[in-house]
């Protein structure tokens, strides 16, 4: 039979096994962590490179366009804007239209987020959102959607105009 000084040796042995295990763990989810935020960071960068590809084809279609990289806390992508003056019945109106196409940042939900929208002459026309869990990403998929959702726009704004 263990006396109780064999006892608490073992006591302390299992003790600084779990603490050693605890810490294991948090450096693989550290690890884990770091190589989702550096996963996110690639599909970003070719994402927005993309958008603004896309984006800067707009202006040229559609004169009076301002366009605009952003880089920022809502994101990276780019928008395309401009303001119109309407005088109709004697009165003056501003009508605003605008596209905004952004990657959202990183966050604790390990999500890439494609986030779009548009407005032509003062109407929301769409306010989107899409995301995928970052293990499973498929960047041809969100490079469609950035196409998709800029094309709808020009075809939208186009029939508007």
């Amino acid at each position: 039979m263990m006396d109780f000084q064999q006892r608490l040796e073992k006591a302390i042995q299992r003790g600084q096994r779990s603490h050693d295990a605890e810490a294991r763990a948090r450096a693989e989810q550290a690890m884990g962590e770091e190589e989702l935020k550096r996963l996110h960071s690639q599909y970003r960068l070719q994402l927005a490179d993309h958008i603004e590809q896309c984006m800067r084809q707009l202006p040229q279609h559609f004169p009076g366009f301002r366009f605009e990289t952003l880089v920022g806390s809502r994101g990276w992508g780019a928008a395309i804007s401009r303001d119109d003056l309407s005088l109709s019945d004697g009165r003056r109106q501003n009508l605003f239209s605008h596209l905004e196409v952004v990657v959202r940042p990183f966050s604790t939900s390990h999500v890439l987020e494609l986030a779009a929208k548009g407005t032509i002459r003062n109407k929301e026309i769409y306010n989107r959102n899409q995301y995928q869990v970052l293990a499973d990403v498929d960047i041809a998929t969100f490079r469609e959607l950035v196409d998709r959702w800029i094309l709808e726009y020009a075809e939208l704004y186009a029939a508007k105009s």
